[in-house]
């Protein structure tokens, strides 16, 4: 007798620790429902690619529609047009212009450079979208009608284009942080790093 009441007494101690254990893990797991880490989070993306024909387009003879993720032949093309001023020669108050816009931006989603130029105005980086950009900037800077800003702008519209998907997940964390959604913001170093998700770019590297 006392045998069967000291096993049944460990039975019950053990039913009784084993229901709290459940218990306790239930409710953990139920207090974790719903919750991530706030960097596994994403937040859909905005497009904000530019279109149509930019006010020097005719001239060089591109557009902002020929750089696409559906055609890479066309975007080549356009981006080749655009690299190939990259040969201009500046005058030195001009090149200090160039050195001031191109050192504002980088090519970090094809290449890890800080910029697309060295501090001295040598480029930086090699890829086909670096030289893109500073032959606009070049031919901008020539063309003497186009403040830094707006240079720097206009770099910033065919880097979201060269990087569209990239710049539309980093659009949406600008806004969901109440930054305002310019080209400069989204395609200079000023927001580097923030909302680096996305894939896929318009021409190689």
């Amino acid at each position: 007798m006392r045998y069967d009441t000291a096993l049944l007494a460990v039975l019950l101690a053990a039913l009784l620790v084993s229901g709290v254990n459940a218990y306790r893990t239930r409710t953990l797991m139920d207090g974790m429902t719903g919750m991530a880490p706030a960097n596994t989070m994403s937040l859909p993306g905005i497009d904000v690619r530019p279109t149509g024909m930019p006010e020097y387009g005719a001239e060089l003879g591109v557009s902002y529609d020929d750089v696409t993720l559906e055609d890479q032949a066309r975007s080549e093309r356009a981006i080749a047009r655009l690299a190939a001023l990259e040969e201009l020669t500046l005058t030195p108050e001009q090149k200090a212009r160039y050195i001031a816009i191109a050192s504002q931006i980088s090519c970090e989603y094809c290449c890890g450079a800080a910029a697309i130029i060295s501090k001295s105005g040598e480029p930086a980086c090699g890829c086909t979208h670096s030289g893109a950009m500073r032959g606009l900037a070049k031919h901008l800077i020539q063309k003497g009608t186009y403040s830094n800003d707006e240079i720097l702008e206009e770099l910033g519209k065919w880097k979201v284009l060269f990087f569209p998907e990239q710049h539309s997940q980093k659009a949406a964390v600008l806004q969901s942080q109440g930054i305002p959604l310019t080209y400069i913001n989204l395609a200079s170093n000023a927001y580097r790093g923030i909302g680096s998700g996305g894939a896929g770019m318009a021409g190689g590297c």
